[in-house]
């Protein structure tokens, strides 16, 4: 569904007014982000550790659940942490497994849930079994608000529980010892956004707090304030994972937590960064890893050990001081990575085809697959909701089971409205924009989804449902530079709440157009604005038919509208500006006049035999090849040599998936050639032959010899291209002789 743009007011006279220090385009995105007092703007774009990391004992149980954490650890009571499958779960049980080790303490277990087996949170089959262990008091982690039932089963038992949680609470506590969450209703914590590894990080904070009073060191050695900041690279993987707001305190822990990151000691982590190509064989990191490092590359792997086997995998792999394990676990974690996209993209495929066929006008779709894996339909939920912008839900169906995901969009509080419909489910929990859910009967899906349905039309009447792309400001492309781009990085990390500025350019040109990535489903798209200068953007799945194909819709010379992220594209040392599409319209003031005139300079399509655009030769291939001629141009510059011009556009052929042969031989039978040019530079898909030529003037010369290549050959086409030129002009060569 095309999203409406709307760009934001800019700050107002009076907010530029009071705080005058501030550049305007700083004061503008600060006030859009609801940043407009002089204490919250320095915490945003100064966080101080030691100012803006509140207190562990302002959470009112705190006191509570460090002084039964400390008894255990004194009387060696059995502790057990129990977990979640995902990158969240998993963050917040290293962080407490990591500061039982540092205190000394071996007689702790750690449980973290099979999704398909236990299913989300505690159960009651796990509340027996850590009965028969011995527990004596669980710790919960990123779950336990919405299990009340197991932890009265729990006390019966006589086990003290813990809750550190931070999903949405219901209307009837747990009876849990303590309850460590900040949106409890009478929480007076500051921070409500919190992470569940953040949560966990607090409660971690008080032990320490309260070890400090009476040691000066930990038993392993290390100082309490130093050995706390070393989680934090924990803290802010679990937050970026679980897309918590990057606001206020959990900014703070975000940002400390990417510098740790960085330079991480965990030898696990280490294997991952590897695997994943991020970090280089003596240890350092390519480039700093950054939010989108973790949202894009790392927190996917974590997950995927949930969804397409263990959690207990990206666990013991975030644990484990053996080099050797570490590398087999993050081997395993990484495949796990790649089953589980190609599993995504081949059910994702199934679930559109459900859609299509019988619900492609329903106000909220629901999908069913028999024996899909659980661990995937959060992923094609998500998917399906932002291809369709409506709330989806994706439901597996197993041993006579159903167990569903679902995702939601604006102005929808999807875990509000099972929670007003309980009675259809065995457990069920998430947040206002996701939920994950296990039906009591499967039998009750029809009348969930009426009931459901009628849910969404009552809450959203009279709101518009339309999607919004929210745009900070229109910008003239000439204005986008590295002093822009230094002011925006003050507002890293980026995140939900803090997402990157979206900037605006009206009447853009197309100069030049590349597919690229597997599939050639991304575009590359080389523009202009009111100058000669040339804009490299990228647009992530522009080509892949998720609604509009703009590798088949746009054409050299189009006039576009653009809303696009600033991003920085770093290559073998080198640093250049890159704009991401965020989406973009085609104009309908396209001059004809600028489209033949750029058609003709830029990619020369009008060739010697002045054939009309519409009937050009092998014409598919031919943009395919120019955009790739136009792209190494633009990179390489005008005077690189015959080699390194040939090696570039190699590379490019094979990224694009394109048949050719480089320096083909011509057959013995012509003649007339000496040795150095008996050969031709490109031969590609077999029908079209590309010479490159780096002369300050390729004439008549350069011409006959190319229609001697084409007759030798047998071919219909030949691009001539001189790299010396300013302006890249591709001559078309036609071979009268030869049919196509």
């Amino acid at each position: 569904m095309q999203a409406k743009w709307v760009i934001l007011e800019p700050a107002p006279p009076s907010f530029l007014e009071e705080f005058p220090q501030l550049p305007p385009l700083v004061a503008n995105l600060l006030y859009n982000r609801d940043i407009r007092t002089q204490a919250k703007i320095d915490e945003f774009l100064n966080p101080d550790y030691s100012q803006d990391v509140h207190d562990p004992f302002i959470f009112g149980d705190m006191k509570k659940a460090v002084n039964r954490v400390l008894k255990a650890i004194e009387k060696d009571e059995r502790i057990t942490i129990h977990g979640d499958y995902d990158a969240d779960g998993v963050s917040a049980a290293v962080i407490l497994t990591n500061l039982f080790e540092a205190l000394d303490f071996k007689n702790y277990d750690v449980f973290l849930p099979h999704r398909e087996t236990d299913g989300y949170g505690l159960n009651m089959e796990t509340i027996k079994i850590l009965y028969t262990t011995g527990t004596k008091l669980i710790i919960t982690c990123d779950c336990g608000i919405s299990n009340y039932e197991e932890i009265k089963l729990a006390n019966k038992f006589k086990m003290d529980v813990i809750v550190t949680d931070h999903h949405t609470v219901p209307e009837k506590l747990p009876p849990a010892l303590a309850i460590i969450h900040p949106k409890l209703e009478k929480e007076k914590y500051p921070d409500k956004n919190l992470a569940g590894g953040a949560v966990a990080f607090k409660l971690m904070q008080g032990v320490l707090e309260a070890h400090k009073k009476n040691n000066e060191i930990l038993p392993n050695g290390q100082k309490h304030e130093a050995f706390e900041k070393w989680q934090l690279d924990m803290v802010a993987i679990a937050s970026v994972a679980d897309m918590v707001p990057l606001i206020g305190e959990s900014r703070t822990l975000t940002k400390y937590g990417l510098t740790v990151l960085n330079k991480t000691k965990r030898t696990g982590l280490q294997k991952l960064l590897l695997e994943a190509r991020l970090l280089q064989e003596n240890g350092d990191t390519k480039k700093p890893i950054n939010a989108d490092t973790i949202g894009f590359q790392i927190a996917p792997r974590i997950n995927a050990a949930g969804r397409m086997n263990h959690a207990n995998v990206a666990y013991k792999l975030f644990t484990t001081k053996d080099e050797t394990d570490a590398s087999q676990l993050a081997f395993e974690l990484n495949n796990n990575n790649k089953d589980r996209q190609k599993m995504t993209d081949d059910l994702l495929k199934q679930a559109v085809k459900q859609v299509e066929e019988t619900q492609k006008d329903n106000p909220i779709l629901f999908v069913l697959g028999q024996g899909w894996s659980t661990g995937i339909v959060g992923l094609i939920s998500g998917r399906l909701k932002e291809k369709y912008y409506k709330p989806s839900l994706v439901m597996a169906e197993n041993n006579g089971e159903i167990t569903g995901s679902g995702r939601s969009i604006e102005n929808f509080n999807l875990i509000e409205s099972l929670q007003e419909m309980p009675d259809y489910f065995l457990k069920f929990g998430g947040h206002p924009m996701a939920c994950g859910f296990s039906l009591k009967d499967k039998n009750l899906l029809e009348d969930f989804k009426k009931d459901l349905i009628n849910k969404f039309n009552e809450k959203t009447k009279g709101f518009d449902m339309s999607p919004v792309l929210k745009i900070d400001a229109e910008i003239d492309l000439e204005n986008v530079n590295w002093e822009l781009y230094d002011l925006l990085s003050k507002f890293e990390p980026f995140g939900k709440a803090n997402e990157k500025p979206k900037y605006l350019a009206r009447g853009l040109t197309v100069h030049s157009l590349l597919p690229v990535g597997k599939d050639g489903k991304h575009l590359r798209i080389m523009v202009k604005h009111n100058t000669e200068k040339i804009q490299k953007t990228i647009g992530w799945s522009l080509c892949n038919g998720n609604g509009v194909n703009w590798c088949q819709e746009l054409k050299i010379g189009d006039k576009i509208d653009m809303v696009f992220e600033m991003d920085v594209n770093e290559w073998n040392g080198n640093r250049e500006i890159q704009l991401t599409i965020a989406d973009l319209h085609k104009t309908d003031n396209t001059d004809d006049t600028t489209r033949n005139t750029n058609t003709r300079m830029n990619a020369n399509y009008a060739n010697h035999a002045n054939i009309d655009n519409d009937n050009v030769i092998y014409k598919d291939l031919s943009y395919k090849i120019n955009n790739i001629l136009f792209s190494v141009h633009n990179e390489l510059g005008r005077y690189c040599n015959e080699k390194q011009i040939s090696d570039a556009i190699e590379n490019k052929l094979k990224q694009n998936n394109i048949k050719y042969e480089r320096e083909k031989i011509l057959p013995e039978s012509f003649e007339g050639e000496r040795f150095a040019r008996n050969r031709i530079d490109f031969l590609v898909e077999d029908k079209i032959i590309v010479e490159i030529k780096v002369k300050k003037i390729v004439g008549k010369e350069e011409y006959y010899q190319c229609l001697r290549y084409l007759e030798s050959m047998d071919k219909k086409l030949c691009l001539l291209v001189n790299f010396r030129d300013k302006h890249l002009k591709i001559k078309r060569i036609l071979n009268p002789k030869s049919k196509i």
